[in-house]
């Protein structure tokens, strides 16, 4: 009888316990965020391929497994553990296999692996001398076509310090890819029951995005045999005998013409061109193209959308083109008929759509979406109607109490209409809070209505923390665009302002606490906003610039720069124009955190390191954070952590008083 009676007493305390209490996020949930991509439904259209990148935190960096999902979604397969490296991984044509790159052993360079679906290791099939940058399967799954850079010997087995960069090219660095050399990359076919490797292509220039005709005869690639590739943003479709032999031009457009889709009986070639045919495309948006395979005049099927397109992929039966399309903060589904031109959104709403892959067997397609509450998941897209795969983050979002996201539209002083996202705290909805401007880089970009962790974060910490579209960026036309274009830090200054001016007249803000932060391009916006209103209580400029002069021959825009601005030495007064945030740096009181990459060459050091020093130099409270080895984007998993941290911490310090 005992026993019964603290039976039913617990069972009645589990019954009137308070739910389990949310908690904000906080930065180390970067650690616990997965993030699914490469999504490739098998030929039978019954599983979904995709991997899923996560922070290992024991051994601080980013770990990638690979994993199978049925296409009703009950049902998931791991193909590979934390600890073994594989990438680009595809279907053979039949189903059997999957295809991956990996670098094994004592390999110098990755080699291609064939993986038997049903499990076991992986087998060898290459012995390529030279980095495998992208492959293709022919349809009947007997050939593979290779883009091959030239092999590298300036590191020689014999002696650990590496040869003298030598270097004779107008584009001579890069983010990631460090000194540039002159080595090319060239397609090769190889088959696979011989394992004979043979030469398409050679010569000085690069060739690459090599797919295949459906009927196995022809490939389709991408190159820019221009008299100067590096001073351009050209690229050409081009098509070769897949037994090899003279080549054919497609197309001729100055600007881009990238990503060939072949139509599913091979009379068509689907691809983008870049809306511009200057000699740098950055101000443009592409446009969704068809080229009969035979050559001829292109059709420009979204041209009348007025914004930027990609993943271009064909229905089954051939007949229409399927899109990803980004419109004032949204990423949606549109479609094309090639034979009226008549245009239609599929699928629109508050949200972002990442990649979009076509399930052929299934008339369907697989994708993956975010919104503002649900980091991307893996969903399929039928009739139009999303239906969800995979619930990667479940567990991520069960503790958390998420901040509360809204879109909102402010008016700038010129009239300018500026498209923002605004986040807060939950339980900040009635009261002024502090405010932080985080401004997206690029510039041509947009803050989207998807799960951003960092505004997020922030806004955990009390904070209403506003994106805000400036004039360069995506979503809105090509004038919208191209309105800052050779005139940095005038317009984005004024949109970004005039948000902030639009948030205390809603009584959201406290003008009085005011903060501004960005990245890349928002470094640099940041830059040019402290520079113009003194109102800002404090400031974290990441991989910025400002004294822009000195980026010249410094960083990886040397195009962008004489084409946009001109050659320093004949334009100056430009050049001294964008660089003011330097030259005014007696007019900027807003303390300021400066953060850069060691090695980055996007947006070099030297940016922030001068903002530093003349802050320094001036009295005005500043600090240096430099994270070691690390590119334009940090990898490393506690420095991400470190960013979120030191952000808080400084906005802290100055808006929370």
């Amino acid at each position: 009888m005992k026993q019964v009676f603290f039976l039913l007493l617990a069972i009645f305390s589990a019954g009137i316990a308070p739910a389990q209490t949310k908690r904000p996020l906080a930065p180390a949930d970067e650690y616990r965020l997965q993030e699914p991509g490469d999504i490739i439904a098998s030929p039978d259209g019954n599983w979904v391929l995709y991997a899923v990148t996560k922070a290992d935190s024991a051994k601080d960096k980013n770990v990638t497994t690979w994993w199978m999902t049925s296409w009703d979604g009950k049902e998931s397969v791991q193909l590979s553990g934390d600890d073994l490296e594989m990438s680009s991984l595809k279907w053979s044509p039949d189903g059997k296999y999957i295809s991956f790159t990996a670098s094994r052993g004592t390999d110098k360079y990755d080699q291609l692996y064939l993986l038997d679906r049903r499990g076991g290791e992986g087998k060898r099939m290459t012995n390529i001398k030279g980095s495998i940058e992208d492959y293709n399967w022919s349809p009947d799954g007997s050939r593979i076509v290779f883009a091959i850079k030239d092999a590298d010997f300036s590191d020689t087995a014999s002696s650990k310090i590496r040869k003298p960069y030598v270097i004779d090219r107008y584009h001579f660095k890069q983010d990631h890819q460090g000194y540039l050399d002159s080595l090319a990359t060239h397609l090769y076919l190889f088959t696979l029951s011989t394992k004979n490797l043979d030469t398409l292509t050679k010569g000085v220039y690069n060739e690459s995005n090599a797919v295949f005709s459906p009927d196995g005869k022809k490939i389709c690639f991408n190159s820019n045999r221009s008299d100067m590739p590096d001073k351009n943003d050209n690229s050409d479709l081009y098509v070769i005998d897949a037994k090899g032999g003279v080549m054919q031009q497609l197309t001729t457009w100055k600007g881009e013409d990238q990503h060939a889709v072949w139509s599913p009986d091979g009379k068509w070639i689907a691809y983008t061109q870049s809306s511009s045919d200057e000699l740098y495309t950055m101000y443009g948006q592409n446009i969704v193209a068809l080229i009969a395979a035979t050559g001829g005049t292109p059709k420009l099927l979204s041209k009348s959308l007025d914004r930027p397109v990609r993943n271009v992929r064909w229905s089954a039966d051939g007949q229409r083109l399927y899109f990803l399309v980004e419109d004032d903060r949204e990423v949606q589904v549109g479609s094309v008929d090639i034979n009226s031109g008549k245009l239609s959104i599929v699928n629109k709403g508050p949200k972002s759509f990442y990649e979009f892959e076509s399930n052929k067997a299934k008339n369907a397609w697989v994708t993956t979406v975010s919104t503002t509450t649900t980091p991307p998941e893996i969903f399929a897209l039928e009739n139009g109607q999303l239906r969800q795969l995979t619930h990667l983050q479940d567990s991520f979002l069960a503790p958390l109490q998420l901040p509360v996201v809204e879109g909102f539209r402010s008016k700038s002083k010129d009239g300018t209409d500026v498209s923002g996202i605004l986040y807060r705290p939950a339980d900040g909805l009635n009261k002024k809070l502090p405010l932080i401007l985080f401004i997206h880089g690029g510039p041509v970009a947009q803050d989207e209505f998807d799960f951003d962790l960092t505004r997020m974060i922030y806004a955990a910490a009390g904070y209403a923390v506003a994106a805000v579209n400036y004039r360069g960026s995506n979503g809105r036309g090509l004038d919208y665009i191209r309105a800052i274009y050779a005139d940095w830090g005038q317009k984005e200054v004024v949109d970004i302002v005039g948000a902030a001016d639009y948030l205390i007249a809603k009584g959201i803000v406290d003008e009085n606490r005011m903060g501004i932060a960005g990245w890349s391009y928002g470094g640099i916006s940041t830059n040019y906003t402290i520079a113009t209103d003194q109102r800002f209580k404090a400031a974290v400029s990441g991989a910025g610039s400002s004294l822009q002069l000195s980026m010249y021959g410094n960083d990886q825009y040397v195009a962008q720069y004489e084409m946009e601005l001109g050659y320093p030495w004949k334009n100056p007064e430009k050049w001294l124009a964008v660089s003011y945030p330097f030259f005014k740096a007696d007019k900027i009181k807003t303390p300021t955190l400066f953060m850069a990459s060691q090695s980055d060459f996007n947006v070099p050091v030297l940016g922030a390191e001068q903002m530093y020093q003349a802050l320094k130099s001036l009295g005005v409270p500043t600090e240096l954070v430099i994270y070691p080895k690390q590119f334009h984007g940090i990898s490393v998993p506690s420095y991400k952590v470190d960013r979120l941290q030191r952000h808080i911490n400084w906005f802290n310090k100055y808006l929370k008083y």
